[in-house]
């Protein structure tokens, strides 16, 4: 009886013969001509990763460049009770929710617009994606111009109005809001033109049935365009929450590196200031992982929950 079940598991444990036959029967050719572009991915992105993972448990600064040395969690505790810390989160947060709140209504209104039959809408259309179209960096310092205190655009125009001058890059807030304006005015082409391709793929006929039903602009609107947009706005919606929590251009061009008094920062300028300015460089590689942990989790459970990979129909 024991030998009758031991063969029994022995035939059960797959042998090596077992082994090398499922082996030759994986397909090797996509792995091969996918390992390149592999092999490049690790390079430029996960030794990066790694690097910035162990820098963080370091002491690197400018005083300890080269020899550096592990100190456990202290970076990530200096994170956390650093109130500098959370009062640039809030604003990454303010900055965050007003820039999509502006991007997605701009950019759904005048996708809407522009899917009617109103004409010249080919040039309405090249004129409205400009702003995405320029070099960041170019627009974000003609703005600065532009919010001048003395020579601007903007205050010589609300003086003709008869409005006061605005301090606008003298004051914190001032200069926050002429960061907002400005990527508020680079960010929504990209959400109207996500918009206009998902209106697009809407089938007339499903609005030509509204219409037998007698149903109204609201009714089409609730029930068929929203729903049939929500797949290509979701992922443009997590897409443009992370572009616009990690812009860095905008806020560090027009307020000049955080003027006045490093006040007009976020998250992300604040790393950069922090890590190639004061040099602490484990402290902004801490402060880095915090804000991809921040970003992950909320791309995570933003898809999760509101269920944009599935279809539908």
């Amino acid at each position: 009886m024991e030998k009758s079940i031991s063969q029994v598991q022995n035939s059960a444990e797959p042998s090596k013969g077992d082994f090398m036959q499922s082996v030759k029967k994986i397909h090797w050719t996509p792995y091969i001509y996918a390992a390149p572009s592999l092999f490049v991915m690790a390079l430029i992105v996960l030794y990066p990763f790694i690097y910035n993972v162990l820098v963080s448990f370091s002491n690197m600064n400018l005083e300890h460049f080269r020899d550096w040395s592990f100190k456990g969690l202290d970076n990530y505790i200096n994170v956390f009770t650093d109130p500098k810390f959370f009062w640039f989160f809030g604003k990454t947060i303010l900055w965050t929710i007003v820039n999509l709140f502006f991007h997605v209504t701009i950019g759904v209104f005048l996708a809407i617009l522009l899917n009617k039959n109103i004409k010249g809408k080919e040039w309405f259309r090249v004129i409205l994606i400009l702003p995405w179209a320029v070099p960041q960096y170019i627009t974000a310092l003609n703005w600065r111009g532009l919010f001048n205190s003395e020579y601007g655009a903007v205050n010589l125009i609300l003086v003709q109005f008869g409005l006061e001058p605005v301090q606008w890059l003298n004051t914190e807030w001032g200069a926050f809001s002429a960061a907002l304006i400005t990527n508020i005015w680079l960010g929504f082409p990209f959400m109207m033109i996500v918009a206009l391709g998902g209106l697009q793929s809407i089938p007339d006929a499903l609005y030509e049935a509204a219409d037998i039903d007698g149903a109204n602009w609201y009714d089409k609107l609730v029930n068929i365009t929203i729903p049939l947009l929500k797949p290509v706005m979701i992922p443009a919606i997590t897409l443009g929450t992370i572009w616009t929590f990690n812009n860095f251009n905008v806020v560090w061009l027009v307020s000049n590196g955080g003027e006045p008094s490093d006040q007009t920062h976020i998250l992300v300028s604040w790393v950069y200031k922090v890590g190639l300015n004061y040099f602490r460089i484990g402290y902004a590689a801490a402060f880095s992982l915090i804000i991809f942990s921040i970003l992950f989790a909320f791309g995570w459970n933003f898809i999760h929950k509101t269920k944009a990979t599935q279809s539908v129909y």
